[in-house]
C-alpha cells in the first residue's frame, strides 16, 4: 500500500484573516461534507460539521473544485488531474487526465459521467468516472466553472464574460452572445434555468429556453458561489455575504444573517434546509440547518474582533473617509487638512496632498466622474466649502458660511454624484448641480439651526434628510425633504438628547435608516421610508457615526463619542461592542462585510477579524493493513506535555480513544471518527492536564484495550 500522511484535526484553527483557507466545499448528504484548498487541505465531517477530520493529502496540489456525486466527492486542481474519494472516509483516488494544465472546476452528473474545466480554454470529459478522459479546447482564455443539468445538457463559463453551450454532452459546445466583458467565476445548470455569477457584482440568469439576462445585484463585490435550485438559489461571496432569490426577489436582495466576516468562496445545499460555505482567508466552515435563514460556526470555532490602528495623525472630526469609484483597493481620508490615500484596503496609507485654507475637515468626496476633483467641507475662521481639480494641488473656495463644529454638513448625490448638498448653520439648504464648481440655496432659508449629517435617499433623489442640532439645546431633530430639498418636514425629535450627529442607509432596502444620538446613546431606526422613527438600541457610551454595509444590510456599525464601537451582523437585533483607542468615533465606513474602517479623532483604526479553535490532536496512517487489532504503549513515557499513541486497525470501522484520570474520570476523547484499517500514530497534547497517572483507551469493533502513561510537569 502507498505511504500516506494524513493530518486529522478534529478541531481548527484559522491563525489571522490572511491565513489560507478554502476554495470549495460539497455535501452528499446534510451530515457527510469534505471542504477543499490549496496545498493539499482537506477537511472532512460524517457529523454534520460537529467535528471535522483535516488531511493533507498531496501539498503540492491546490485542490480548486469538489463535487459530490452518489456515494462519491470528486476534486480538481492545478495538478490537471482528478482524484475521487468515497464519502465515508478520506482516501484519494488519483486519475490521469492526460493533461497538466490547472483545472478550475468539476462537476459529475453520476458517478460515471463527469466535466471539467480549466486554463487554456480545456474541458474534459469522462463517462467511466474518471477512469479515462477526452479533451476539447475552446480558446485561449481560462474557463473558470462547468455544470450539468443532465448527461446531454451543460454550460462552462469563464474569462472575459465567456459562455459556452452544449446539448450533445460536450461533443460540441457553442458561444453565446455576450451580456458582460467581466470574468465569471461560478455558474449552476439547474432543471429549470441558469445561474451564473462573477466578479464585480456580477449576476446572469437564463429562465428555461429565455435569453440570458443580466441583474442589477447593487454591488461591486465577487460573487463566488451558487447552490439550492433555479427559483431558490443562494449565492455567496464579497467579504461573507449570502444572497437568495426567494420569494421572487430577481435581484437576490434577501440577505441571510450569518457569523462570517471573511470573503465566502463557496456555498453547497444537498437538500432544501441544510447548507454549508467556506471562505478562502480562515479554516471556519458555516452552516445553516433551516435554509438560510441563519448560520452558525460549526465545529467548536469561534471569532475574536479587535481594532488596529492603521494611520496615526489628529484632526479627525467629520465623517471624511471615501471610497475610490472605481478601485475597489483604494480608499481615501481627511484628517485635518491633509489627505491621505491606501492602495490596500486601509492596510497602509500615505499622505498625498494639503490646503491651506481650512484647519479640520468634516466631509470629503472625491468625485465619481473625475477623480481629480474632491469637495471637501472644512473649519476655518469662516468655514467653507471648497474644491479642487488637480487632485489636491491647489483647492479653491466655493461657499464661505459656518457649519457644525462637531457634524458632516456636505453630502453628495450618490444617485447622480455630479450633485452635492450643503446645510450650514443659522439656515438654508444650498445645492450644487456641477459637481460642488458653485452653490445656490434652494429652501428659501429653511430655519435650521445646525445640521449635524445629511443623507440622501438611494434610487430616489428627490427623498433627503437632514439631522438637526445644537450641544446643549436638548433637542435633536431629524427633517425629510420629498421635493429635491426645497421643503422639510420634521419626522423625528429627541428631547432627550441635543444632536442627531449621524445617519445611514442602504441601497438594497430603501425604508431602512439608523440614527445616532448625542449626548445619549440611543440608536434610532426606521423601517418606512423616515416617516416614522423608533427607539432601537441604547448604548453605554454617546453615539457618533454609523454605517451600513455596502455589501450587506444586516451588517451595521455605530460608533460613540468615546472608544466603544458597536457591532451588528443580524440587522440590528444584537450588538457587540468592541474597544478602539484614539479618540472618538467621528467616522466610519464599512464597503465589505470584512473590511471596517473607524476614524477616530486621533488616527484610523481597521477591524482585525481572527477565527480560531484549540487544536490539539494530530494522527498520521503509518503502514499498510496490520493483521490484527493492537493498543501499542505511548511514548515517550513519562511525558510533557505531548505523547505518540500507536495503534492497528486490521479492519474499517469507528474508532474510539479516550484518556481517564486515575479516578476512572474521562479527561479527554482524543478520537471517536470512522477510519479506514491501517496502522496509525495519534499525537496527544496533555498541556491543559496535571501531573499524575493517566489511562488511555482504545474501541474499536469487539476490541478494546486499555494502557497506563504518566504525565510529569
Amino acid at each position: 500500500m502507498k505511504k500516506i500522511y494524513l493530518f486529522i484535526i478534529l478541531l481548527f484553527i484559522s491563525g489571522t484573516a490572511f491565513s489560507q483557507g478554502f476554495n470549495s466545499i460539497s455535501a452528499s448528504n446534510p451530515n457527510n461534507i469534505i471542504a477543499a484548498g490549496n496545498q493539499g487541505k482537506l477537511f472532512w465531517s460524517n457529523s454534520g460539521g460537529s467535528g471535522w477530520s483535516s488531511y493533507v493529502i498531496n501539498s503540492t496540489v491546490d485542490y480548486k473544485s469538489v463535487t459530490a456525486a452518489g456515494s462519491y466527492y470528486f476534486l480538481a486542481g492545478n495538478s490537471g488531474k482528478v482524484y475521487r474519494t468515497g464519502i465515508n472516509s478520506v482516501n484519494l483516488t488519483e486519475f490521469n487526465t492526460n493533461n497538466s494544465v490547472p483545472l478550475n472546476s468539476v462537476f459529475f452528473v453520476d458517478t460515471l459521467t463527469g466535466f471539467a474545466c480549466g486554463n487554456g480554454g480545456i474541458i474534459i470529459k469522462t463517462t467511466n468516472g474518471g477512469m479515462n478522459w477526452i479533451s476539447s479546447v475552446l480558446g485561449a482564455f481560462t474557463l473558470n466553472a462547468v455544470s450539468f443539468k443532465d448527461t446531454q445538457n451543460g454550460i462552462a463559463v469563464g474569462e472575459g464574460g465567456r459562455i459556452f453551450l452544449t446539448s450533445n454532452s460536450g461533443l460540441n459546445w457553442t458561444l453565446q452572445a455576450s451580456v458582460t466583458n467581466r470574468n465569471l467565476l461560478a455558474v449552476k445548470y439547474f432543471s429549470g434555468g441558469i445561474i451564473i455569477t462573477g466578479e464585480y457584482g456580477i449576476i446572469i440568469t437564463k429562465n428555461g429556453s429565455g435569453s440570458f439576462q443580466t441583474v442589477q445585484s447593487r454591488t461591486t463585490s465577487d460573487i463566488l458561489g451558487i447552490a439550492g435550485n433555479f427559483s431558490s438559489a443562494h449565492i455567496c461571496g464579497g467579504g461573507g455575504f449570502i444572497r437568495n432569490n426567494n420569494n421572487g426577489s430577481s435581484n437576490f436582495f434577501n440577505f441571510e444573517i450569518n457569523p462570517m466576516l471573511a470573503d465566502l468562496v463557496d456555498i453547497c445545499f444537498p437538500d432544501s434546509l441544510n447548507g454549508y460555505a467556506v471562505s478562502s482567508l480562515n479554516n471556519a466552515v458555516i452552516k445553516t440547518s433551516n435554509g438560510g435563514n441563519s448560520w452558525s460556526l460549526t465545529g467548536g470555532a469561534s471569532v475574536s474582533m479587535n481594532w488596529v490602528p492603521k494611520l496615526t495623525t489628529t484632526g479627525g472630526i467629520g465623517n471624511n473617509l471615501c471610497l475610490h469609484p472605481s478601485d475597489r483597493n483604494s480608499v481615501f481620508v481627511m484628517y485635518g487638512n491633509r489627505v491621505y490615500a491606501s492602495r490596500n484596503k486601509g492596510e497602509n496609507w500615505v499622505q498625498i496632498a494639503t490646503t491651506s485654507l481650512g484647519t479640520a475637515a468634516h466631509s470629503f468626496y472625491v468625485s465619481p466622474l473625475d477623480t481629480n476633483i474632491w469637495v471637501a467641507a472644512i473649519e476655518s475662521s469662516t468655514d467653507r466649502v471648497i474644491r479642487t481639480t488637480d487632485y489636491g494641488v491647489t483647492w479653491t473656495t466655493i461657499v464661505s458660511r459656518n457649519f457644525s463644529n462637531y457634524g458632516q454638513p456636505l453630502e453628495m448625490d450618490q444617485n447622480n454624484p455630479g450633485i452635492f448638498y450643503f446645510a450650514p448653520d443659522a439656515g438654508g439648504f444650498l445645492k450644487s448641480t456641477d459637481n460642488g464648481a458653485t452653490f445656490s440655496e434652494i429652501s428659501n432659508s429653511f430655519p435650521f439651526r445646525s445640521p449635524c449629517d445629511l443623507i440622501v435617499m438611494h434610487d430616489s433623489s428627490d427623498i433627503l434628510f437632514v439631522a438637526d442640532g445644537v450641544t446643549g439645546s436638548g433637542l435633536g431633530d431629524i427633517y425629510k425633504s420629498s421635493n429635491g430639498g426645497i421643503n422639510w418636514a420634521k419626522v423625528h425629535t429627541n428631547s432627550s438628547s441635543s444632536e442627531i450627529p449621524s445617519m445611514c442607509n442602504t441601497v438594497f432596502d430603501k425604508s431602512v435608516i439608523y440614527a445616532t444620538n448625542w449626548s445619549g446613546g440611543n440608536i434610532y431606526r426606521t423601517t418606512n421610508y423616515g416617516d416614522n422613527w423608533s427607539l432601537l438600541r441604547t448604548n453605554p457610551n454617546s453615539g457618533w457615526a454609523s454605517d451600513i454595509c455596502k455589501e450587506d444590510p444586516t451588517v451595521v456599525l455605530t460608533g460613540s463619542y468615546g472608544s466603544p464601537t458597536f457591532l451588528s451582523t443580524n440587522s440590528g437585533a444584537n450588538f457587540s461592542s468592541y474597544t478602539s483607542a484614539g479618540g472618538a468615533g467621528a467616522g466610519m465606513l464599512v464597503p465589505e462585510r470584512g473590511y471596517f474602517l473607524n476614524m477616530m479623532t486621533g488616527g484610523l483604526y481597521k477591524l482585525n477579524i481572527v477565527y480560531s479553535v484549540l487544536t490539539n490532536l494530530e494522527e498520521k496512517i503509518i503502514t499498510g493493513v496490520p493483521g490484527n487489532y493492537s493498543l501499542y504503549q505511548n511514548y515517550p513515557n513519562p511525558f510533557n506535555p505531548s505523547t505518540t499513541i500507536r495503534y492497528d486497525l486490521p479492519k474499517p470501522g469507528t474508532v474510539r480513544i479516550s484518556v481517564y484520570d486515575n479516578l476512572g474520570r474521562e479527561v479527554r476523547n482524543i478520537t471517536n471518527e470512522f477510519r479506514q484499517a491501517g496502522a496509525y500514530e495519534v499525537s496527544f497534547d496533555a498541556g491543559s492536564l496535571g501531573s499524575g497517572i493517566y489511562y488511555y483507551k482504545i474501541t474499536a469493533g469487539n476490541f478494546s484495550s486499555t494502557k497506563k502513561m504518566v504525565l510529569i510537569k
